[in-house]
């Protein structure tokens, strides 16, 4: 006979969902705050402060994967993932703070600090993510129920980026419009306090998780395993088309404050922007879950994507058109994004799990580990290129003691960095996702029992 597949209990997908409150705040405010924060109130050139948003990326590269592959070998009576999950919870929240903690220190000596920071940030992030994300596909053998699994994942990402991208800035604003240090150190424990707390909730609501996957770890070496992942092209056009639209993405978020102060001349208003982009991360996952199913994955997510790119193109009309229009444009591109996020995990899901199936291995950590390398590290390079256009658009860098009023051509940079550029890399990704080959029938099938 044949077993049927197995069902996530609710209140396993609420703990799981809940530990995207950290996925999306840990990339969520330092991308929204941190080139800001460094430029305007540590007196860090433009340039330099992209290079210290970027360069801590780079060690994903390396510590990613070695975390995935270390809990693919992990052998607890906790499972192989959650001695990370709880490793994580006790190191990131404590750096993550440290980050926005406010030396007395200015230019160079300051990006030196952050820097070393946020890298310690990065390899904290590492210990629960890699994990985290191997989960989904170990945990039913179900095509469409990663899907409807992972909705949850999609609605506590949403309501984490509420809390990144409204609560965070009122925190900063509240000692004024522009903020101050104290106001950003008040931010980063308040936000480090809700990160423990979702950590946690992960920790412990994922005890009784299912485990669908192959039993064995892979014992192979770095080569085989790279060798494998080669000859994977679902695996490697899902993290083709993360690491795209990721890099727009984090364009955006970089661009949001200053889009804010200096196109639409509030700066208070990147609050209500990101109220217009969650919403519909909060609203629209049923309905992406059943276009999912009518159109399969990859079309649903063209579909995704042209909204995405289509708002942000549209946005380019703000200063003609006035912040009503920004808002109603960002309101699109939530709707695009909320779709884009639910199928990248999706699919990523997917590909965990036929992989297994098909090797008799576990290596979600390897892959998941190597997917969030590579599309942490070329996201990271949205806030260089961002930082990149503003230095030539003649950005001048400031603290609050020396203000300073922005030339023509940086207001045009910062309009052009927040809406063309990402447009355009958005775009080029619904033609990536046209190579994405995985669909249902390729799924495993539920295992026969005698």
């Amino acid at each position: 006979m044949i077993t049927p597949a197995a069902t996530v209990p609710r209140s396993v997908r609420l703990g799981y969902g809940v530990g995207s409150f950290c996925t999306a705040t840990v990339n969520a405010v330092p991308g929204l705050l941190l080139l800001y924060y460094m430029t305007n109130f540590l007196a860090v050139p433009a340039w330099l402060a992209g290079v210290v948003v970027t360069a801590p990326k780079i060690w994903d590269l390396f510590v990613n994967p070695l975390v995935g592959r270390w809990s693919d070998r992990t052998r607890s009576r906790l499972g192989p993932r959650r001695p990370w999950l709880l490793a994580g919870a006790c190191t990131l929240p404590v750096v993550f703070a440290l980050v926005f903690a406010g030396p007395p220190l200015k230019g160079a000596p300051a990006a030196l600090y952050v820097g070393a920071c946020f890298m310690a940030t990065a390899t904290a992030y590492a210990l629960f993510e890699v994990p985290y994300k191997a989960m989904p596909g170990e945990m039913t053998h179900d095509y469409h129920e990663r899907t409807s699994l992972l909705q949850w994942r999609m609605i506590f990402i949403g309501a984490g980026t509420a809390v990144s991208g409204v609560l965070a800035p009122a925190i900063v604003t509240s000692q004024g419009d522009e903020g101050s240090l104290a106001s950003y150190r008040t931010m980063g424990l308040t936000i480090a306090v809700i990160m423990l707390l979702a950590m946690l909730g992960t920790f412990f609501g994922t005890a009784r998780a299912p485990m669908t996957g192959a039993p064995e770890p892979d014992r192979g070496g770095w080569r085989e395993q790279a060798a494998a992942i080669r000859g994977n092209s679902a695996f490697l056009w899902i993290t083709v088309l993360a690491c795209t639209q990721g890099l727009a993405v984090s364009m955006m978020l970089a661009a949001a404050p200053y889009f804010a102060a200096y196109t639409l001349g509030d700066p208070q208003s990147t609050q209500t922007l990101f109220a217009a982009l969650v919403g519909p991360m909060l609203l629209t996952m049923p309905l992406w879950v059943r276009l999912s199913k009518r159109f399969d994955k990859r079309g649903a997510m063209v579909l995704a994507a042209l909204l995405f790119g289509g708002g942000t193109a549209a946005a380019m009309a703000t200063p003609l058109l006035g912040a009503l229009y920004a808002h109603v444009a960002i309101l699109l591109v939530g709707v695009g994004i909320a779709g884009v996020q639910l199928l990248q995990f999706s699919m990523l899901a997917d590909v965990i799990a036929v992989d297994a199936a098909g090797t008799g291995r576990r290596r979600a950590g390897v892959l998941t580990g190597l997917w969030t390398a590579l599309e942490s590290g070329v996201s990271s390079f949205g806030a260089l290129v961002f930082g990149v256009i503003l230095s030539i658009g003649g950005f001048v860098e400031s603290d609050p003691t020396r203000p300073v009023t922005q030339p023509d051509s940086a207001v045009t940079a910062v309009l052009v960095g927040q809406t063309a550029v990402p447009a355009v890399i958005i775009f080029l990704s619904v033609l990536m996702t046209l190579k994405y080959r995985l669909t249902p029938p390729a799924a495993p099938a539920p295992a026969a029992s005698a």
